[in-house]
Parts: structure tokens; sequence; C-alpha cells
């Protein structure tokens, strides 16, 4: 996986080094209790350094979020096999969701966390937008091909989300009990799915 913002910075890059720090310690602790300070500690620069980029603690969070958006855009990009038929990339890429959040699940649930930042300032950041609109483009694929339904798109992308968002708490969380719900919920859940997708 590219991470997009572990990439070699040249000296002085401050804002990447503060975020990277600060994503490290995320992944490491698996929770967002830490401070400004402490960031600056790991990324070995004055405790006062932090705030030339982020004001507080919270800018930094939100950028956090935004950077796991884009690592999660990486993700479902990647998945996107050109060989592939449209249901089976729409399968394969929420496979990639679901395993970005058991891989990072301190960073997924910070980028959906009130924490983060208002939702605006958040959802509505080109970078976050740029995830969902994977999924849109999909499911334009599949309505021009005649494999989808014709239906309002967003509202498609509404339900796919949900699910998919759902079926990721719930494997984080260890809750996919095969005694529950089967040894393969989570092939039997999007094969549900994409009959309901199907025109």
């Amino acid at each position: 996986m590219e991470d997009p913002i572990a990439q070699p910075y040249h000296h002085g890059d401050l804002r990447r080094t503060l975020t990277e720090s600060a994503l490290q310690m995320l992944q490491e602790s698996k929770s967002w209790q830490f401070t400004l300070r402490e960031v600056a500690r790991r990324a070995g620069v004055s405790h006062a350094a932090p705030y030339r980029h982020f004001p507080d603690k919270a800018a930094l969070l939100s950028e956090l979020a935004k950077v796991g958006f884009d690592m999660l855009g990486v993700e479902l990009t990647a998945a996107l096999l050109d060989h592939l038929s449209v249901e089976e990339q729409f399968a394969v890429a929420a496979k990639a969701y679901i395993k970005f959040g058991n891989a990072n699940p301190a960073l997924y649930h910070l980028m959906f966390s009130s924490d983060a930042g208002a939702q605006d300032e958040v959802h509505l950041n080109e970078r976050a937008t740029s995830t969902l609109n994977v999924l849109i483009a999909l499911l334009e694929r599949g309505q021009k091909e005649g494999v989808f339904k014709k239906r309002a798109v967003q509202g498609h992308a509404a339900t796919c989300w949900a699910l998919v968002h759902g079926l990721t708490l719930l494997s984080m969380n260890g809750l996919l009990l095969p005694e529950k719900v089967g040894d393969e919920p989570i092939d039997s859940a999007l094969t549900t799915l994409i009959e309901g997708l199907r025109a």
C-alpha cells in the first residue's frame, strides 16, 4: 500500500513531518489522545513548531482524517483491475474498503468521528468525496452497461456505503461471528447487495 504521506520529504517540510509523526502515533496507540507537544517530540522539533501549520490539535486531527481518505482512495483505485467485470470490481473494491478499516482501525474511526472536525470540513472535502466518487463511477458504469438498475446513483451509493461501512465496523470489532452470520458473511452480504443492484 502506498502511503500518501510516507514519501521522502525534504528538510523543512514541517507539515508533512508532523502529519507523518501523528499518523504513526495514531497507528501505534490506537488512539488520538496524544498532544501536539508529544507529536512535536516524535517529529524532533520544538513544542511550538506544530502551531506554524496547525492552530490546534483539532486541525491536525482533521488533516489525519483527510489523509485517511487519501489512503482509502488509493486502495480502492488499486483494486479496480481492468479485466474484471463491473460486478467483480464492485466486490473487490468493497473488500478493499473493509480490509483498509481492519488494517487501520484507529484511523478509520477518526475519519468518521466528530473529533476530525465539522462534517462539511471533512466529509464534503474533495479528498473525502473523491473516495465516494470511486463507488459512484462504478455504479454509473454498471448502469451504462445495463448491469445495474437505472435509479438515482446517489441513492444506490448511500445504500452501498451504509452496508459496506457497517460490515467494516462489525469486522473490525470481531462481531461477524460464524454462529450468527455463517462462515462467509462478507461474501454473502456483498452477493445480496449486488443482486439488489442488478437490472
